[in-house]
């Protein structure tokens, strides 16, 4: 299911089969596609039923789940994160599609099938629809930053465009498709990819990196990208409450309450009267002095935990609460 498109009736119906087939000895998986587009509350509707294990939840989610899924179902869980893929794993697929388009690449030798069920058409230059070189796949496979969304999405407005015109102007549809050609359809292709994956986590990145470059014009430039976004301001701020202490923090105490009171404000009045509230903080972020220190030592003690051999050592005598200590706490 997905639940771009599905509700809590079908969750609930998936259950009821799933019960019916467990009389059986057939057990269940609930493949739910983008689960963050489940509220909080929604979620809970899968807690008991993973827990009496009455399917297996796998969930797919393009957001962070730890601020997108409900913590009490997130912990009973565990998160696999996907990698981007290699080059050589989208060049892959661009000969797979090409394959399928009736295209002719050149300057390549030929794949073999994986194994025998696999059966992959040949076709030669005389009969193919578009012709491409080796290098433009290869450049591809490289720009597109281990997405293979954007890949297709950018050879295929290539392809569409080029044998139209050459459609219009010959009444054939043999065209070549260069450098050139990839190249405009690239920046189509990542306008289309970021609105179909609605990822807006790499403009909080461009934020972030511009405070802690000190750059106030790059700053605000981001911060009205986000806001023109819709984004919730309260997540905005929350962000910057983590920038406030993460790259600030003891270099200028005082930047962390200016970032909850941000954010206090953004959650009493919101949009569009909070967007003056952003705009301040985010200026005082980047005008102040700036430190990690805490981050650094935070991060180099969790190191030591995770490297530690063996048990995690006691807490030393001395140390331990007695005890009225107890009591009271």
């Amino acid at each position: 299911m997905s639940a771009a498109s599905s509700g809590i009736k079908d969750v609930k119906d998936a259950v009821t089969v799933a019960k019916n087939k467990s009389q059986f000895g057939c057990k269940t998986i609930v493949f739910m596609d983008k689960i963050h587009r489940f509220n909080k509350l929604q979620q809970d509707i899968f807690l008991p039923h993973v827990e009496t294990g009455t399917f297996t939840l796998i969930g797919c989610t393009t957001e962070n789940p730890s601020y997108s899924l409900n913590p009490a179902l997130l912990s009973r869980c565990r998160v696999f994160v996907l990698n981007k893929l290699t080059e050589s794993n989208v060049t892959e697929i661009l000969q797979r599609a090409i394959e399928r388009m009736n295209g002719n690449v050149s300057n390549v030798q030929e794949r073999k099938p994986i194994n025998d069920k696999e059966q992959i058409k040949s076709y030669s230059t005389l009969n193919s629809k578009f012709s491409i070189d080796n290098k433009t796949i290869q450049w591809l496979a490289e720009v597109c930053d281990g997405d293979a969304r954007v890949a297709l999405n950018a050879l295929e407005l290539a392809v569409l465009a080029r044998t139209s015109d050459r459609l219009k102007v010959s009444g054939n549809t043999n065209a070549t498709i260069t450098l050139e050609d990839i190249r405009e359809s690239v920046k189509k292709a990542h306008v289309l990819s970021e609105e179909e994956t609605d990822q807006s986590h790499h403009m909080y990145s461009a934020l972030h990196n511009s405070i802690r470059a000190g750059e106030a014009n790059a700053s605000l430039y981001w911060m009205a990208r986000i806001m023109a976004a819709k984004e919730d301001p309260v997540n905005i701020a929350r962000r910057l409450v983590r920038i406030s202490s993460e790259d600030i923090g003891l270099a200028d105490p005082d930047a962390l309450g200016v970032a909850v009171h941000t954010m206090y404000g953004c959650q009493m009045i919101g949009m569009p009267e909070c967007d003056v509230l952003l705009g301040q903080c985010t200026i005082y972020l980047v005008k102040a002095p700036k430190s990690r220190s805490v981050y650094n030592a935070l991060k180099a003690a969790e190191k030591v935990i995770l490297e530690q051999k063996g048990l995690q050592p006691v807490v030393p005598a001395h140390m331990r609460c007695n005890s009225s200590e107890a009591k009271f706490q």
